[in-house]
Order: C-alpha cells, then structure tokens, then sequence
C-alpha cells in the first residue's frame, strides 16, 4: 500500500482547493498528471503483488508435493532425519517469511485460521535440537556430510536432497551453538553445492564469512586454508571489515609461527584437516561407545560356547502354556534376551496410554539430585500405573514372573519415545554411593534390576550397547533385555554402565521397568562378600 501514499497526497491537496475544476484548465492539466500517476501506481502494486502472489503459489505447491510424498505413511517419511529436519524448518523459518507475505485483510484472516494449528508448530529450538541430532549421527555412524546432503541414510526408503540454503543453515546453527567442527563440515558442503544452484537466496560471500573463521577457530593450523577462503571473500566484497580484520590477524599469526598447543607428533598423527573437538573422540568409553553403534563386536568363541536359550516357564502356572523364550547372551554381566513378551495389540495399547502424557525426558543432576532434562538423553517419556489398564497390570506380572522379583516396590512403567537422533549416552540406572539421597523418597533402596521392553522395530541404529564389556543389543519389537544392577552383595555392578544409541532411521519405542531392592531378600538373597 505504500505505493499509493504520493498518489493520495496529491488527490488530498487538490481537494483541498474550493473551487470547481472544468472551470479552468490548468486544473483540469492536474488531474491528467494525477491519472498518469494514479496507473503508474497501481501497475507498481499489480506487479509486486504478481510477486507475492507467485511466491505463495511457490510455497503451496511446494507444501503439495510434499504431502504426496508423505501420502499415507507419515512414519515412512519421518524415518529419514532429514525429512524430519526440513519439515521442522518448513513450520518454523519458511512460515515466519510466509506469514510476512500475508498482510492484507484476507491474508491476515488467512493467517487467523491457521493459528489453530500453530499451538502444534515447532519452534526454533526443535529445529536447532533437529540440527544438533543430525550432527550426532553424523558423528556416530561417520556420516559423510554429503552423503546426508543427498538425503542417503541408511534404512530409509526416501531420499530428500538438501539444497545449498538449507546446508547453510546446518552451518550457521552449528556456528551458533559455538560448534565450529560442523560450521566448516556444512559450510564446505553449501560451497560445493552453490557452483549447481543458479537460484539459490545466498551468496558465496555469505558462505566464506563463516568458512574462513570457523576453519581456523576449528584448527589453527589450518590458517593458511582460512586466509584463502578470507582472500577468496575480499575479491568478492572489498569493504567486508571483519574480513579485513581477520585477513590482518591471520598474517600476523603466519608470520608469527604462532601455534597452539596441540601440534602435529602429540597424538602420533596429521593434526590438519577438519578436527573434531578433543573432549568427543579421545575419551575411549566414546569410542567404544560410538563402535558399538555401528557394528556388532566380535565374537567371543570362549562365551558363546557357555551361551543358550530355552524355553522355560519358571514353575509360574501363568507360563505353563506360554512359557518364556529366554536367551542369555551376555555373561558379565548377564544379559537376558526374551523375545515375544509383548503382542502387538498390548503395544498399541500402551502407546496410546502413553501418547498423550509424553513429556522431556529427564536425567538426575549429580550436584542436586534433581531430575532435568539433559542434552545427553533425548526422548520424551511418560509413566503408566498398574492399576490403570488391565494391559499395564498383565505386562507387570509378565516381568515378575520371567525375573522372579516382586514388583511392588518397582517403579511405575515409563514408556520412552525416541525422535530425530534419539539417545541416551552411557550411564548407570543405579545409584553410586555418592548419590546417597537418590532414591531416598521412595523408600525401596536402590535400583536392582532393569527390564527393557522394545516396542518397535528400528530401521537403523537405536541399539543399547555397554561400552565396558563389549555387549550390544538390537531393538526387536515385542523382545526385552533384563539385567542386575547390583550384585547379589548390594554393590554396584559398574560393567551395567549402558547406552541407547541415536536412532538412525525410522522411531524407537520402549518401555521400562526399573526394579527396587526392597522387598527381593528372599527372592534373591544377598551374597557373603562384596564381589560376590
């Protein structure tokens, strides 16, 4: 509308002259300019509203095709995580520029309508938490950066291509959570995908602002690479000061032969190159944590030789026609395996039991033995009782009688749901003795055993591995691994130390039952040392 503001200035001061018009020419001489300027006017708002109309329809047909991509298996398209990313960023960034489009009245009732739904809308946060996970995996299944560009993930049956916008944006959030490691990794594959995108809304220079510094504050030795890409954006744009100042810096730093303190020889290797940050790779319960993801350890002849399964019914009349089809394959610490303790109709129940209360998963704070939500454990979760479905109350006798303990001190059923690079890094679900307060409330002592329920199957990742022993375990839907937390002396059994792997491809549901030690004296005595 600002395009008519000259056009109505001129019509406001002719009205304001009282006097009749056809008598005199020259006024009559006005009126011709102000026509003139009239349709100057309006074929200017026609055109710039061909634009925003021509946008809009850019952005419906895009929002069209996608549902038809998704069809009737939204599970199917989400699978992918970078399905899962832009669609966050579609509902959050992209209606942010659409929703500056819709601005007359009927745009703005437009705009009203929609905001039913915008209570259900991501924020920015879920698209950075988005961002963050597709980092996660990238870095536990050694993803190449343009292997996920290419939408290429394993145990996904769509392939969704990330533009160079889009890989920018991937960059500028990492920049922004201070993660210069990805900002260089996504920042070189946006590069290499501007030289094919003629049509993109960004700028080469807009890459190399980020590319240069990230690439030295990743590595410094890497600052002969970080001046070219500064060179590289002064050719472009001249005048760019923090370029100039950054230019000015690294010069003196070559000149200089300042280096840091980590040099090439002191991990026996080529520190040049992308580096990923120290703390993530040297720690070597990471590594063997971020293998275990990835590939099953290798066999143990001499303990699979002492492995086996069976059916067995535990003299528990329940079991008697459907006894439990138990498999150890862990010895230290023993691991069970039961596969078919849930059905599907009992899964579906307790997923729609459970949907409506998921909230953030949560993890105790060491310092002040509350529960909050950490970066190290991404599902939401919620908590069933036995008393409220016939469904919970059998699942919970099933476990009393496959592990022989009594659930009455147990806690209530948590039922966890996995999104986009869902995971849990290592941890123990026992208290240590310096977390003498942890389960003071509750009044049953500590955790004794876990009873880990898989309720789907996952297309890719997702499995609980423990990093001190080697021992890894694959979600079967239905299936549930059981372990003592403690020893029978009381004691912590440090080598339960688990993980849930990020979830790779397609969703992870599991439901839990974190078993206490009151009231199991009898059904497991206690040992007469503290190793036993």
């Amino acid at each position: 509308m600002k395009s008519f503001v000259p056009i109505l200035a001129l019509c406001c001061a002719l009205s304001s002259v009282h006097c009749e018009l056809f008598s005199a020419m020259a006024d009559l001489e006005h009126l011709v300019y102000a026509e003139r300027a009239l349709a100057d006017n309006l074929a200017n708002y026609i055109s710039q509203e061909e634009i925003r109309l021509q946008t809009l329809k850019q952005f419906t047909d895009q929002l069209t095709e996608k549902n038809s991509e998704v069809g009737n298996r939204p599970g199917q398209y989400l699978a992918n995580p970078v399905n899962t990313f832009l669609l966050l960023k579609r509902l959050t960034a992209d209606w942010e520029l659409l929703e500056g489009l819709l601005k007359d009245i009927e745009g703005q009732a437009l705009v009203h309508n929609i905001t039913v739904y915008k209570g259900h809308f991501p924020t920015k946060e879920d698209v950075t938490g988005a961002a963050v996970a597709l980092f996660r995996l990238q870095d536990t299944y050694q993803l190449d950066t343009s292997t996920i560009a290419r939408g290429e993930i394993e145990g996904t049956t769509s392939f969704p291509t990330l533009k160079a916008v889009e890989c920018f944006e991937l960059g500028k959030l990492a920049y922004n959570n201070g993660d210069h490691y990805h900002t260089v990794l996504w920042m070189e594959e946006a590069l290499e995908r501007l030289r094919g995108d003629v049509e993109s809304i960004i700028q080469r220079a807009d890459v190399l602002e980020y590319l240069a510094y990230s690439t030295f504050v990743n590595n410094a030795d890497e600052v002969q690479k970080a001046l070219q890409y500064t060179n590289e954006l002064l050719q472009l744009n001249p005048n760019h000061q923090r370029a100039l100042g950054n230019k000015n810096y690294y010069e003196k730093f070559i000149a200089s032969d300042v280096r840091r303190s980590q040099t090439k020889g002191d991990l026996g290797e080529d520190p040049s190159g992308v580096q990923r940050p120290q703390e993530d790779h040297v720690l070597p319960e990471r590594q063997q944590y971020e293998k275990l993801c990835r590939q099953s350890p290798p066999k143990n002849l001499q303990m699979e030789k002492r492995l086996f399964c069976r059916y067995a019914h535990y003299n528990k009349p329940r079991l008697f026609l459907a006894p439990a089809k138990e498999e150890v394959i862990f010895l230290n610490p023993k691991i069970y395996y039961f596969k078919d303790v849930l059905s599907h109709r009992e899964i579906e129940r307790i997923k729609e039991l459970a949907t409506p209360r998921l909230k953030r998963a949560t993890a105790r704070n060491l310092a002040t033995g509350k529960f909050e939500s950490v970066l190290y454990r991404t599902a939401k979760s919620a908590w069933l009782k036995d008393e409220e479905d016939k469904v919970v109350h059998n699942i919970n006798q099933r476990i009393e009688d496959y592990t022989g303990l009594d659930m009455s001190t147990a806690e209530e059923l948590q039922i966890a749901n996995y999104g986009i690079g869902g995971h849990y890094e290592p941890h123990f679900d026992f208290a240590r003795k310096d977390e003498v307060d942890a389960f003071k409330s509750l009044g049953t002592g500590n955790r004794i055993a876990t009873f880990l329920i898989y309720m789907t199957d996952v297309e890719a990742g997702g499995a609980t591995v423990f990093p001190r022993v080697g021992a890894r375990v694959v979600p079967q839907k239905g299936a549930a691994a059981f372990w003592y937390n403690l020893k029978p002396s009381g004691e912590g059994d440090y080598s339960t130390r688990h993980a849930a792997c990020p979830v790779l491809a397609g969703t992870k549901w599991v439901s839990n039952k974190w078993i206490h030690e009151r009231g199991q004296e009898l059904r497991r005595p206690c040992g007469v040392s503290e190793e036993e």
